[in-house]
């Protein structure tokens, strides 16, 4: 878990430290982007392979060459000496870092027996939460206290003790024979992903499709996902293997971990800055406003840990995104006055319901699932929520700047001297804009109007966006209470 925890905190916490990388590594807004990016598009592509090479080189022996490179390679960006080095070693970082989490999921999966198995997901669980939350909050402390490259360092000793604990007490299991690797089914799907990652991360700075760049992005997209499925339906042994989407509530989990996936890093993106450029808070204190979402979240697993395996996990669940769509409703009401205590119930309450998805979810998608896919399952559950997440973010950012230009246009509109509230007494002077500093001033009121009415529209489209999970839930089959398949019930010729 440890692992899991470095690799999780990564994604987010070098995001704030990003400015002062770009005087240190002497790169221009748009080439220092490529640290984040790099990251996660290496990170998303090589999780796809995980159960295949973990299946070939046993998963002790490759957890312990992912932890040992990614704590190397982790090094190796605090010490980078310019953007090139950066570059590489973050992309080598994602490379290694993208099998921790899933290998960790199964193993814990396979150690735990059935009935001890929602607890121990539920401690797994908040570990994976944890990371997105507390990232950029972390990231900023240590970059004021000492510089932005013990962002990396300090992933250092703690992939050293990760290491030392798995050549300890992690037993090396039977290893099963492998089939040969499906390299162009793998070659189309990291052209589908990879591609689908530079679109999100590059569209809503190259204004999306009146930019070639992201046009080329979008078709080699397209093409990718359509190679793949095409080969994936036509191939005996792909390496992702069809048993895995013919079980129906790992299909529907995956569905709803993609939902959760989305809304999750989106609102984590879209949280900081609305706090801190239209509520007037400081970095210190946005980092503790952020907070109460992530005790929500811990506390609402430990609870659901206790009792997921003893009720209907679709109760829980539904209870989850019922909570969700609240907290979502409640939010398109917010302006920049709203009191501190309403923001931290809010997010407390959002928090409480992502953990009574997550746990359940996590639980009833490896319910039925035979334990040779657990590692396949596991890979592409991440793989999901991490695509997921990308697509929220891109999605919310730019429907936030659309929506900003939109609605400063229209209030823009009503800035005219036949506004009479514009041409008496002190508004007449102070915001005249015949006059360089009524001008400034007055788009200045213009800009922050326009933007809270944006925010509510975001907070308003992530509502409609958690509303389908309901419907993925009523398609779920009623769990029976410790209902499991061992890997002897999967016949030889699945293997």
């Amino acid at each position: 878990m440890v692992g899991t925890f470095m690799q999780a905190l990564d994604a987010t916490i070098a995001n704030v430290a990003l400015p002062y990388m770009q005087g240190s590594l002497q790169a221009s807004r748009d080439q220092i982007t490529w640290v984040l990016t790099s990251y996660i598009v290496a990170s998303a592509i090589m999780t796809a392979p995980v159960g295949w090479l973990s299946t070939r080189f046993g998963r002790r022996n490759f957890l312990i060459v992912c932890l040992s490179g990614f704590t190397v390679t982790s090094a190796m960006c605090g010490a980078a000496l310019n953007l090139d080095q950066m570059i590489i070693f973050r992309l080598l970082q994602g490379v290694f870092g993208a099998a921790l989490s899933p290998l960790s999921q199964s193993i814990i999966m396979d150690k735990y027996p059935i009935e001890r198995r929602g607890s121990i997901m539920a401690i797994w669980g908040i570990v994976v939460m944890m990371g997105p939350i507390i990232g950029p909050t972390l990231g900023g402390y240590v970059t004021d206290a000492y510089n932005w490259r013990w962002v990396f360092y300090i992933n250092v000793p703690f992939g050293v003790l990760s290491v030392l604990g798995v050549l300890l007490f992690l037993k090396e299991e039977h290893r099963l024979k492998s089939h040969p690797f499906d390299f162009a089914g793998f070659a189309f799907l990291a052209l589908a992903i990879g591609s689908l990652q530079f679109m999100l991360d590059r569209g809503t700075s190259q204004d999306w499709f009146s930019s070639t760049e992201v046009t080329i992005e979008a078709v080699l997209a397209g093409v990718g996902a359509y190679l793949f499925i095409v080969h994936f339906l036509t191939s005996e042994r792909p390496f992702i293997p069809h048993a895995l989407f013919k079980d129906r509530d790992y299909l529907f989990s995956t569905l709803l971990t993609f939902v959760i996936g989305m809304l999750l890093l989106a609102t984590s993106a879209l949280l900081p800055p609305y706090l801190q450029t239209l509520g007037g808070y400081t970095v210190s204190e946005t980092g503790w406003m952020m907070a109460p979402r992530g005790v929500g979240t811990m506390l609402a697993m430990l609870f659901v840990g206790r009792i997921v395996m003893t009720t209907d996990v679709r109760l829980l669940m539904a209870f989850g995104c019922l909570t969700l769509l609240w907290t979502m409703w409640e939010m398109t009401g917010w302006t920049p006055e709203v009191s501190s205590w309403v923001l931290a119930g809010t997010t407390f309450v959002q928090g409480v319901g992502m953990g009574f998805v997550f746990v359940p979810s996590n639980v009833m998608a490896f319910a039925t699932l035979p334990q040779m896919y657990r590692t396949d399952g596991a890979a592409m559950i991440n793989l999901v929520r991490n695509v997921g997440s990308a697509i929220g973010v891109s999605v919310t950012t730019t429907v936030l700047s659309n929506s900003t230009q939109t609605m400063h246009d229209v209030l823009a509109s009503h800035a005219s001297p036949f506004n009479r509230a514009l041409g008496i007494n002190a508004p007449g002077v102070m915001m005249n804009p015949q006059m360089p500093f009524g001008l400034a001033m007055l788009n200045g009121i213009i800009e922050r109007n326009a933007a809270i009415v944006a925010y509510a529209d975001v907070f308003l489209l992530m509502f409609y966006m958690s509303i389908p999970t309901l419907i993925v839930i009523a398609l779920m089959r009623k769990p029976k209470v410790g209902q499991t398949v061992s890997s002897e019930n999967v016949e030889l010729t699945e293997l």
